[in-house]
């Protein structure tokens, strides 16, 4: 157990957390939204410091991250917990877990981990890193003492406070909507009462300096409208930028969401078209294993950069300077290539 950051103290013992959009008012005795924050004599605390409930070797791209050290191999963490509860979570028994579990698994010994196992970088991941701050937090500063990058997994859910607080750590992040950031979609299937605050946490990364790709899960029948898509391309060019990394995840079936089929691979196509109409170049169709779409093209004359089979780079054809060996346009990849890192993932446990 950590005091917890980002928190006020109120009148009768309440606290008011800060972390994320909830922003929680805890009274004396109880939990917030995310049920690993407790309010204990008007201190609010972690219960999850340090208690791991995963720890995985992945590649970076399975987080997913296209553009920031292709091929790295990441130590991914995650502790029980999330400030969502959304219907179709392929994590659920970890993120939906209301007991408090884990191993003790502290920041020196991830740091060590992450060295053993030939990693380059550490990944906060599979549930949300804004519920157990205080040990990506910590984890993160001592990892870049050493030379490791620092990435986040995430529903975008962080306040404007908790961003600025991490970002010194923090060099990428993969955001994750879903439905098309349609907000009666959140309300209905996630329990997330606005959407805004997502928007505001990417706009506070973007003004840190931190690399952002963001993903779109598409689930047939309620959250797979064109349109919003479309829309969601539209604010991601005109407020990140063009070059920003646009990645449409095929849904599978899962936790609550059991009886509604995987995304049909044209409603992908559709979508893919939908943002690059909106003016992103580099749109991704994630979780169907060899589609072109997996690939990185040149945005100038669609030479083929980057050929990908899942997790793996099966072709490199960039310059050693990130330009296309064609016509030489700049391509915004930030870091260097790792070869022989992409692959399949391990779990430590």
């Amino acid at each position: 157990m950590r005091e917890a950051m980002l928190y006020e103290r109120l009148e009768g013992n309440a606290v008011k957390c800060n972390l994320c959009g909830r922003r929680c008012m805890i009274k004396d005795g109880e939990s917030g939204f995310c049920l690993v924050r407790k309010n204990l004599g008007g201190v609010l605390y972690s219960l999850v410091y340090a208690k791991a409930v995963s720890a995985c070797v992945d590649p970076i791209e399975k987080k997913p991250l296209f553009h920031f050290h292709p091929g790295a191999l990441v130590m991914s963490i995650a502790t029980v917990g999330c400030n969502f509860r959304c219907q179709f979570c392929d994590n659920w028994m970890i993120s939906q877990e209301k007991e408090i579990s884990g191993k003790d698994f502290p920041p020196e010994d991830v740091v060590r981990a992450a060295n053993d196992n030939g990693c380059q970088g550490i990944t906060y991941t599979y549930t949300e890193p804004t519920i157990f701050f205080e040990y990506a937090y910590e984890t993160a500063k001592l990892a870049h003492k050493v030379g490791f990058f620092n990435t986040f997994v995430t529903n975008g859910y962080m306040t404007p406070e908790a961003v600025r607080a991490i970002a010194p750590y923090l060099d990428a992040a993969t955001v994750d909507f879903k439905g098309g950031a349609d907000e009666s979609f959140y309300r209905t299937y996630s329990k997330v009462p606005a959407v805004e605050p997502i928007f505001e946490c990417l706009k506070e990364l973007k003004r840190n300096n931190v690399h952002i790709e963001i993903t779109n899960l598409v689930i047939p029948k309620i959250g797979d409208s064109i349109e919003k898509i479309r829309e969601l391309a539209e604010w991601i060019c005109e407020s990140l930028g063009a070059d920003t990394p646009f990645h449409l995840l095929r849904f599978h079936p899962d936790y609550k969401l059991t009886t509604i089929p995987s995304t049909p691979i044209d409603t992908l196509e559709k979508a893919y078209a939908a943002a690059k109409s909106a003016g992103l170049h580099f749109v991704y169709i994630g979780n169907v294993p060899g589609h072109p779409a997996e690939n990185t093209y040149c945005p100038n004359c669609n030479e083929l950069l980057i050929k990908r089979y899942g997790f793996a780079i099966t072709r490199w054809n960039l310059t050693k300077n990130m330009q296309c060996p064609v016509c030489g346009s700049n391509i915004p990849i930030k870091g260097q290539l790792h070869p022989g890192g992409s692959g399949y993932p391990y779990a430590l446990f």
